[in-house]
């Protein structure tokens, strides 16, 4: 019988779930709190249930023998190692969907508590003073807010706002047009809504592109007044310059949530006479607890008893008899997608999946979500298999796909062909027999490429001396070069290479390569290859 440990607090009847589907469950909802305990007692389990408490590190993971699967109860998996994961094979679940109305009416209180300075009102208040002059608010009504990221929580948001005679103005690198329309928003480019905003709230996960989306040079061209809340990540604000811009009265007041460093039991947010914070309650109702804990218990217990994938971060939604086939297809899709979405920055439009040959015949659904998972992840690091398609919705990408007999020299291969207002950009892969993803055309031109974990795209005109240009500057810099393939589609027409590097290429080696006016185009890109 497999048997899952339950390290954080989730409700009895989720733990009844496991033991009703044939699951030992262990609940030791204070274990997550004492590593050492945890690191000793996690080899005798199979499954692994949390929330935010338990921190699912790389030498937990290593210690870990038996287990199979992780299940985050909540979205968030900022807790759980997931390189680490993968490499041993354990599945990291999460529920993606179960509080995301709860998170949006706690931006929605905190917007209100800060335009009305409620809570040192209600301290005020309490403390027998009646300080009515003291505490003079702002409507709502009329107000610009800006929203920063229009997905599943977002979306929420500014409908919310916009019910309240808001006008909202939305950034999101995927949202639509036909999205925003749908909302009643106003889609814009991020420094457009630091200027016209009168509140901004975030709702973007925490990556590489959206850490310190909001520091001073952001402040800087926000209105005089203007109040920020954040009940996304911590991080996603620079908490040193909200605190700067909070003192000087640029910023009139903030509501945050969430912090740099949690539990915050010391911040130089706390005791401004501007700011509202809480303890990360975004996802703290009674409804969206319980919620998620079921789920999460649902999903584990299927996994555990029948072989069935649900939202997984790490893995697509597959049978188990399907699985050996398929798996290779999977990392193929999820690389096809990755390569267009690491080199795609404005919004993307139409998204084409054709399946050639062999490929036809497989579980395309799953290979459409791995497809559109690789596309959005540079953007949106959480995406899972099970929650890509409904971004790909809520942001109005038009999604079709196309099956057809085989038609070329290989069994079966995918095409992905995106399209933005000025580009369409296309790519196919195919599988060999060595089970590893190849590319076999970008840009309508034909080449047989390997995937690297660190490469480099690069575009140009058919001409002599880009392999020579390539290769000085790279050694100029000391970057290697482990492998090298090109391709053209026809002679002085033309022409792209791709790069396989020992490590990232940094950023001032890849700003010469642009300025040679050679160099149409060059982009980095980053694959996993693990698995």
């Amino acid at each position: 019988m497999p048997r899952v440990l339950v390290s954080d607090k989730l409700s009895p009847t989720a733990v009844d779930i496991f033991k009703t589907r044939g699951v030992e469950v262990d609940y030791l909802p204070d274990l997550g709190k004492d590593k050492d305990k945890l690191l000793s007692a996690i080899g005798d389990y199979d499954g692994l249930a949390i929330r935010s408490a338990t921190k699912v590190t790389e030498k937990l993971i290593a210690a870990a023998d038996r287990l199979k699967v992780v299940g985050r109860a909540g979205i968030g998996v900022d807790n759980v190692d997931i390189p680490a994961a993968s490499r041993r094979g354990i599945i990291v679940m999460n529920t993606p969907f179960g509080n995301s109305i709860t998170t949006a009416e706690h931006a929605i209180a905190m917007l209100f508590a800060v335009a009305r300075q409620i809570p040192e009102a209600n301290a005020s208040t309490h403390a027998g003073k009646w300080e009515k002059n003291r505490f003079m608010g702002v409507e709502i009504t009329g107000k610009t807010l800006g929203v920063i990221g229009c997905g599943n929580i977002g979306s929420v948001v500014a409908m919310r706002a916009v019910g309240l005679r808001m006008h909202v103005v939305a950034f999101d690198p995927f949202l639509s047009q036909k999205r925003a329309d749908e909302l009643g928003v106003e889609k814009v480019e991020l420094d457009e809504l630091f200027q016209r905003a009168d509140f901004i709230t975030l709702h973007t996960p925490l990556t590489d592109k959206t850490r310190g989306v909001v520091d001073k040079a952001a402040i800087a061209r926000m209105k005089d007044g203007v109040r920020i809340i954040n009940c996304a990540r911590g991080g996603l604000v620079v908490e040193a310059d909200l605190v700067e811009a909070l003192k000087a009265g640029k910023v009139a007041g903030a509501g945050i949530d969430v912090f740099e460093v949690e539990p915050a039991t010391d911040n130089p947010l706390f005791n401004l006479p501007n700011v509202v914070c809480t303890p990360h309650l975004g996802a703290s109702t009674r409804e969206a607890q319980e919620n998620v804990a079921l789920q999460v218990a649902e999903q584990m217990a299927d996994y555990l008893t029948k072989g069935a994938v649900t939202n997984a971060i790490n893995m697509p939604s597959i049978s188990a008899e399907e699985a050996p086939r398929l798996k290779p297809f999977v990392k193929l899709a999820e690389v096809l997608g990755a390569f267009v979405g690491q080199v795609t920055e404005e919004p993307i439009r139409e998204v084409e999946i054709l399946f050639d040959g062999a490929t036809r015949e497989m579980n395309t659904r799953a290979l459409v979500s791995a497809t559109l998972a690789g596309l959005i992840r540079p953007q949106v690091s959480d995406v899972n298999m099970v929650s890509a398609p409904i971004m790909a919705k809520e942001r109005g990408i038009i999604l079709s796909e196309v099956k057809r007999d085989k038609s070329g020299v290989f069994d079966g291969y995918i095409k992905l062909t995106v399209k933005t207002a000025e580009k369409t950009r296309t790519i196919a892969g195919t599988v060999f027999s060595d089970g590893k993803p190849r590319f076999i055309q970008i840009k309508g031109i034909n080449l047989d490429a390997e995937i690297g974990e660190h490469m480099l795209y690069t575009t140009n005109n058919d001409e002599p001396g880009i392999i020579g240009l390539l290769g000085t500057v790279c050694a100029r810099h000391g970057v290697n070069i482990a492998n090298f393939q090109l391709g053209r589609n026809r002679p002085g027409g033309d022409a792209i290479a791709l790069l396989y590097l020992d490590e990232p290429i940094a950023p001032n080696v890849l700003a010469e390569l642009r300025g040679h006016q050679e160099i149409l185009s060059a982009k980095p890109l980053r694959f996993d290859v693990s698995g």
